[in-house]
């Protein structure tokens, strides 16, 4: 018996929200077992490698063990693709550089073996590798971001920019506010060089804004560029506003081509003082600014903040011609960065 034309059949009351929530379902229960799976996997090359560390260790076996363990594994697994001599000492270098089986369980299997890879072949340091582990779970960070941000030394300019926070918001929003901020910021992805004007710097963020994002990190939202406020009868523009979802407030960013200079802190403050006055609803916290020129001088850029009542921030950006020219050919594409942040692979 041949089944009927399915559009020939309306479905009945509550079926698409039915379908749809069964859907949902589905897809969760798919990716805990893809999650389920590489978590086995990792364990399982984790314990590989401390097998292959102890007996090379203490009973001596030399390096050619590994060249005949992978090729009896993949005689006896012709189906799986992991046992090749060059993964099994990968396996080995993983288990030496994870020593505690218990943070491997934890926290670790949560990544995927090529981004246990990307720790182990770009970093050094233990304490640097739990870092970035711990920020590629949190924002489910693909290999390729992973490695971009890694090369771009994410952990060296995250909360470094020169702020005020301190005395200026409380805790513990001054201490994630202050971590939300890096120096400098990285801007080579707009393939622009260091004597860009402002205006034009602007409008490339702003055409390259899931990049931008990605450069500023988890939380801001992006809310509009030359945003107008009115103030008695003046019109004045904020060159960027964003609103930190975890923060709850609205970020100020003024662009300055040059050096920083004192006074561009009252025109950021003035902004601050209108955003909260007109866009800030009453729930949100006060809103910060971030004033980002080209140079600076430290000690002048906290001399110029001690006096000021409202939280903001003083970071550099640089361009293309300011990025290492070995770290330029490594960095991702425009298109693979948008790519990427469609999902993880």
């Amino acid at each position: 018996m041949s089944d009927s034309p399915v559009s020939l059949t309306p479905p009945p009351e509550g079926y698409a929200n039915w379908l749809a929530d069964l859907k949902s379902r589905i897809h969760t229960a798919q990716q805990r077992a893809t999650l389920a799976v590489n978590r086995e996997l990792v364990l399982l090359y984790w314990q590989i490698g401390r097998d292959i560390l102890t007996r090379q260790s203490v009973q001596g076996w030399g390096a050619k063990v590994i060249e005949r363990l992978a090729h009896d594994l993949r005689a006896a697994f012709p189906e799986m693709k992991g046992f090749s001599p060059r993964n099994l000492k990968y396996m080995r270098a993983f288990a030496q550089a994870w020593p505690d089986e218990e943070f491997v369980q934890e926290v670790l299997a949560q990544l995927p073996w090529y981004h246990q890879l990307a720790l182990l072949d770009k970093l050094p340091g233990l304490e640097t590798r739990r870092w970035y582990a711990a920020k590629a779970i949190e924002h489910n960070w693909s290999r390729n971001i992973l490695v971009m941000q890694i090369e771009t030394r994410l952990l060296e300019r995250s909360g470094t920019a020169v702020t005020n926070f301190t005395t200026n918001l409380p805790k513990p929003q001054s201490d994630l506010a202050r971590e939300s901020l890096k120096d400098p910021y990285r801007f080579d992805f707009l393939g622009l060089t260091d004597d860009a004007q402002e205006r034009e710097i602007e409008n490339a963020l702003v055409k390259h804004v899931t990049e931008f994002l990605l450069e500023l990190g988890a939380g801001f939202a992006f809310v509009g560029r030359q945003v107008l406020l009115d103030v008695g009868g003046d019109e004045f523009f904020i060159d960027l506003l964003f609103y930190h979802l975890k923060l709850r407030c609205y970020v100020v960013i003024e662009l300055k081509g040059g050096k920083f200079k004192p006074e561009h802190l009252g025109q950021l403050g003035f902004y601050l003082t209108a955003v909260d006055a007109q866009i800030k609803h009453p729930q949100d916290a006060p809103t910060i600014g971030l004033l980002l020129c080209k140079s600076k001088n430290k000690v002048v850029a906290e001399y110029a903040l001690r006096d000021k009542a409202q939280p903001m921030g003083i970071a550099e950006f640089k361009l293309l011609e300011s990025l290492p020219a070995e770290l330029q050919t490594s960095l991702p594409s425009i298109e693979q960065i948008e790519r990427e942040l469609q999902g993880p692979r």
